[in-house]
């Protein structure tokens, strides 16, 4: 039998947490000024259902974070017949930009109009860009960065640009997890728990040419003090050096090797992966994908861009 005061059972109540004073208090949740810009995700490489799931999971990401985000996402090789009122499935970056530039003039307008009849007035955008435009992108890519640029240009809106997402330490936490996964990585060194398939020797995988490779560079350098192993950036899209990078890890100990993708998935072109796999003799692991880092870093382009909130995501501790 219960009484008012809780189950008879003997379970515990669920009480409310009572709140934290002084500098422990936990800080009010930020949410996207009314008439913000918008946050326009750039998605390279061909448009499918599987680079639309995972553009949305990562725009999901931004918005679980701040609250009220209006984000979108555009393709760089899209469609472009979008209108106002009627979109393609997969719609270029620049009708993006197009639509999102006619909103907000009509947005301006009707404010307008509502002043000048003294009636209550709509909030009007803020000033500044239409949208800011975040490369789907962990490293540099001078062409797609190119072609992304044209497209921004090309529509015509007042639209800002911010680099790519890396490098960071959360990419170093998102590889780590993604090597973990395939059973290529301990989980947490901390726990020192083993795993029979670990890799000696990390061939960190990248698309961009040198510039991306020099980059990777950067965040390879995380991952190897994560993982206590050696790390060595190489490019995908150049002929032969996964394979030579792999060959310079055994030539200096290493005996069982695993190739990181420091790709998100959209801008890699069907079956490169396997292939450099294949050729260096190493077992893989997935891509970046949707993991929570890359929407939370996508924000943060757009936080910066905007100055709303200065705060950078942090990465986890290396343990």
């Amino acid at each position: 039998m219960s009484s008012s005061t809780g189950p008879a059972s003997g379970l515990p109540v669920r009480m409310p947490r009572p709140r934290q004073p002084g500098r422990h208090r936990r800080p009010e949740p930020v949410a996207a000024p009314e008439g913000a810009p918008a946050l326009v995700l750039a998605v390279p490489g061909a448009p499918s259902t599987t680079t639309r799931g995972l553009a949305e999971e990562v725009v999901s990401i931004a918005r679980s974070e701040l609250p009220g985000l209006d984000a979108r996402i555009g393709y760089v090789d899209g469609e472009e017949d979008a209108t106002v009122t009627s979109f393609p499935e997969f719609p270029s970056l620049g009708s993006v930009l197009v639509h999102a530039a006619a909103q907000r003039a009509a947005r301006v307008e009707r404010a307008r109009a509502a002043a000048e009849a003294g009636e209550a007035a709509p909030a009007a955008p803020q000033e500044g860009p239409v949208a800011v435009v975040v490369p789907l992108l962990a490293g540099p890519d001078s062409a797609l960065m190119g072609r992304i640029r044209q497209a921004v240009v090309g529509s015509g809106a007042a639209a800002e640009l911010t680099d790519v997402l890396g490098p960071h330490p959360l990419l170093a936490e998102a590889l780590h997890v993604r090597l973990s996964e395939a059973g290529l990585a301990r989980a947490d060194r901390a726990r020192l728990f083993t795993v029979a398939t670990a890799a000696d020797g990390i061939v960190l995988a990248t698309v961009g040419g040198e510039e991306a490779v020099q980059a990777a560079g950067i965040t390879g350098m995380l991952l190897a003090a994560r993982l206590a192993v050696p790390v060595m950036a190489a490019a995908l899209d150049q002929d032969g050096a996964i394979a030579a990078t792999a060959e310079q890890l055994r030539g200096s100990g290493s005996a069982q090797l695993a190739l990181a993708p420091y790709v998100i998935g959209p801008e890699l072109d069907a079956g490169l992966l396997d292939a450099a796999a294949k050729e260096a003799g190493c077992s893989v692991a997935e891509p970046l994908g949707p993991y929570p880092a890359i929407g939370k870093l996508a924000l943060s382009k757009y936080t910066t861009a905007l100055g709303i909130a200065p705060q950078q995501p942090s990465g986890a501790p290396v343990h």
